[in-house]
């Protein structure tokens, strides 16, 4: 087996495995599988974590796990699908960031861990064993990796930014319950 055949099949392992966990918390939230809250129970964790209003966030949150980790299982629109997941994780690492890094004390450790293998596989494209590959890349170009990746940080970066204006106007009016709720989010 040549080197490049090694390193295709490595992205295909990669894209699976990070895709697999992705769409796993992504379900828990839209539609509670997996032992999740659903839309609903996934609503009321993001207005208790400050991310309001909450189905929508819960929506959005949910879709960019989901979504972002089929289209890497598939390997399609890889530059897209790696931006849509690592944001999405930007939004997890907001809420566990008080916390501190490690998982076992509820930081963000694990869902940096997710956003940055996410960004990985959408910057290194999908690899011979992908759909992309197959449909010879009409949906990773290299102008959509600049895109993708622009467009997911803004987005990131306008909900976290929201989410900690709301948290300090909450604070200031003496409301509690906004922050990390001890709860664990799926990342």
């Amino acid at each position: 087996m040549s080197c490049i055949n090694r390193r295709d099949l490595a992205l295909l392992a990669l894209r699976a495995g990070t895709g697999a966990v992705l769409i796993a918390h992504g379900t828990q939230k839209l539609f509670g599988w997996f032992g999740g809250g659903g839309l609903q129970g996934t609503a009321a964790a993001m207005e208790h974590m400050g991310f309001r209003p909450g189905k929508p966030a819960a929506i959005a949150a949910g879709l960019g796990e989901a979504g972002g980790g089929a289209l890497l299982v598939l390997g399609l629109a890889t530059p897209a699908a790696g931006a849509v997941a690592a944001g999405a994780m930007a939004g997890a690492v907001s809420v566990h960031a008080p916390a501190g890094f490690f998982a076992q004390a509820g930081g963000y450790e694990y869902p940096a861990f997710l956003g940055f293998t996410a960004a990985a596989v959408g910057l290194a494209g999908a690899g011979r064993y992908s759909v992309d590959h197959g449909t010879e890349h009409v949906f990773d170009q290299p102008w959509m990796v600049a895109l993708a990746f622009a467009g997911s940080a803004v987005a990131a970066y306008t909900v976290v930014a929201r989410r900690a204006v709301g948290q300090k106007a909450a604070r200031n009016n003496g409301e509690s319950g906004v922050g990390n709720s001890g709860e664990n989010d799926g990342a």
